[in-house]
């Protein structure tokens, strides 16, 4: 089978265990369960207590001992299991440590897909900034494709979406050990250090100025990705209680709704490498960053009725949000390091953005809206989503008036051996 095509399998099935349960459970938690806000924000801390450690651990057994894809296989058996487990759970507390267990399998494996994808391209002498992003696009066909199966099925408050993620999990991680083999690219036998021999080298990317303040940007951006992804899909569905908006179509499908974001994201992902190339890492990251504050500005005066203009146009607008910080946050760690942390350095970036940056926006997030905008009658959305067009305004602000990067367009593509 040709490469991509294998890469392009992998990335298909990859997001949608994800999209299959990830836009829904707030639905679930909220409608099947009623549990609390306070308790749901702690669940999508999940994925960030997991990017803390995970991916930069797996990322540094994947550089010294072994194979990056039978890592990736056992991660993705393992999790799914898990996710299996998840409809037996009947309490907020034992829900959390079992949706953490299967974060702690699951979060890894975003940076060991990127890793074993960028491998298997170089290792075929392909271009990885032209022939990632199309391969990458299917991960995002894959998430849609498992929102619109949860939704249509009737799945988006049952647990029924959990069996679905677990049982394509372990489907992915048995196809994994027949992809192209990724080994180990680190120490030699000559280099005895413990920092090299426990990969702890890629740390010494936070000496570099540049390097330093990108993870920074990328931890406080970070804070903003999961929130659409938590609350999305709840304030879609609460216009239910609005007598005019309760038989939209907004509210009737919510979830498809919702995956007008990923459809855009196929088209932006293609457009990366031109973006890259014509206007650099640092303007690619500033159109990401206010396509957030649009993002949330959007949701915060759209609704089914005569707003919904804008709730289409935030979803399209989430594919630059997302994919310019994302995939071409990625695309720059593998140009700016060399082969032998360049999986190390993955997981860092993956700490920061998913780990720090999303326990610091679930966990804040839930408590602000707890706090001050949440009463009686409901959940204040217009002014959630203000403040969180507010954060990302000052980010963006801050981001372009500190991070420095001289664009060279001849160097797209050229990665450090």
């Amino acid at each position: 089978m040709n490469v991509k095509i294998k890469l392009t399998i992998m990335s298909f099935l990859q997001f949608f265990v994800w999209g299959a349960w990830l836009i829904t459970v707030g639905v679930y938690w909220f409608q099947n369960k009623q549990w609390s806000g306070s308790e749901f924000g702690a669940i999508f801390s999940t994925m960030g207590i997991a990017s803390l450690f995970m991916p930069t651990l797996t990322g540094i057994i994947a550089d010294r001992w072994i194979n990056a894809e039978k890592l990736y296989a056992i991660l993705h058996i393992l999790g799914g299991l898990t996710l299996i487990f998840v409809p037996l759970i009947n309490n907020p507390n034992d829900f959390f440590w079992i949706i953490l267990l299967a974060m702690v399998f699951y979060m890894p494996t975003i940076a060991l897909s990127n890793s074993i994808s960028y491998n298997a391209l170089k290792s075929n002498g392909l271009d990885v900034i032209k022939s990632f992003p199309p391969i990458r696009v299917w991960g995002t066909v894959g998430f849609i494709v498992a929102m619109w199966i949860t939704n249509l099925s009737g799945n988006k408050d049952s647990s029924n979406q959990f069996y679905i993620a677990g049982v394509v999990a372990i489907g992915l991680g048995i196809y994994s050990f027949f992809l192209p083999k990724c080994p180990p690219q680190g120490a030699t036998e000559g280099e005895k250090s413990i920092v090299k021999i426990l990969g702890l080298d890629a740390f010494k990317l936070f000496k570099n100025y540049k390097m330093a303040l990108f993870f920074l940007f990328s931890m406080l951006l970070g804070a903003s990705l999961q929130l659409t992804n938590a609350y999305g899909d709840v304030f879609l569905d609460d216009f239910k209680h609005i007598a005019e908006f309760a038989d939209s179509i907004v509210v009737k499908y919510s979830t498809l709704i919702m995956s007008i974001s990923q459809i855009s994201e196929t088209l932006f992902i293609l457009a990366i490498p031109f973006f890259l190339k014509r206007f650099g890492i640092k303007k690619v990251m500033l159109m990401s960053m206010f396509a957030w504050v649009l993002r949330f500005g959007l949701f915060a005066y759209g609704d089914p009725g005569s707003g919904v203009w804008m709730i289409i146009l935030s979803g399209i607008v989430y594919g630059m949000a997302f994919d310019f910080f994302n995939i071409s946050g990625s695309l720059f760690v593998e140009t700016e390091t060399d082969a032998s942390t360049r999986n190390s350095a993955q997981g860092l970036f993956m700490m920061m953005t998913n780990g720090f940056g999303a326990i610091i926006g679930s966990v804040a997030s839930g408590i602000i809206i707890d706090q001050y905008f949440t009463s009686e009658t409901g959940k204040d959305w217009n002014g959630i989503w203000l403040t969180f067009a507010i954060y990302s305004l000052i980010v963006t602000v801050l981001f372009a008036l500190f991070f420095k990067h001289k664009h060279n367009p001849e160097s797209i593509g050229e990665v450090n051996h």
